[in-house]
């Protein structure tokens, strides 16, 4: 049996990803900017959470505990035109803080981890991050 190692003061972080389909264009922008065009995204969300303790087995949240946010995407937001159905331009940054407010309002009342940050990622190599801070 492995011996027992003194056990540092911390916390603990946890992410899943979860991902939709959807359309989108930003009128705001000139309209020869490629993004004022209709266009799509393959795009992926990451809520990212925190804790100091541990819930029994050993879990910041239990991720199927997560399943709430994962419906909201799949019946609000999967394939639809983004411009349409959000009261906002849907810029990534945008859509970040959007699902970081959903996402406390709705899912982190009844879990015991608390979200820090939520990512949107519209490809593989651009995304981008909101940050919860502490009131």
């Amino acid at each position: 049996m492995i011996s027992p190692v003194p056990i540092p003061a911390g916390t603990f972080t946890i992410g899943k990803t979860f991902d939709f389909e959807a359309g989108h264009r930003l009128p705001s922008l000139p309209p020869d900017h490629k993004c004022n065009r209709q266009h799509g995204h393959s795009y992926q969300v990451e809520v990212i959470l925190t804790g100091s303790s541990l819930n029994g087995p050993g879990f910041v949240t239990d991720f199927a505990d997560l399943a709430p946010f994962k419906r909201f995407l799949d019946t609000e937001l999967e394939h639809q035109n983004l411009h349409e159905v959000l009261p906002f331009e849907p810029t990534s940054e945008l859509l970040a803080r959007f699902l970081a407010g959903w996402f406390v309002q709705n899912v982190q009342p009844g879990i015991p981890g608390k979200l820090v940050a939520v990512r949107v990622r519209e490809t593989a190599r651009s995304w981008a991050r909101f940050d919860l801070v502490e009131a």
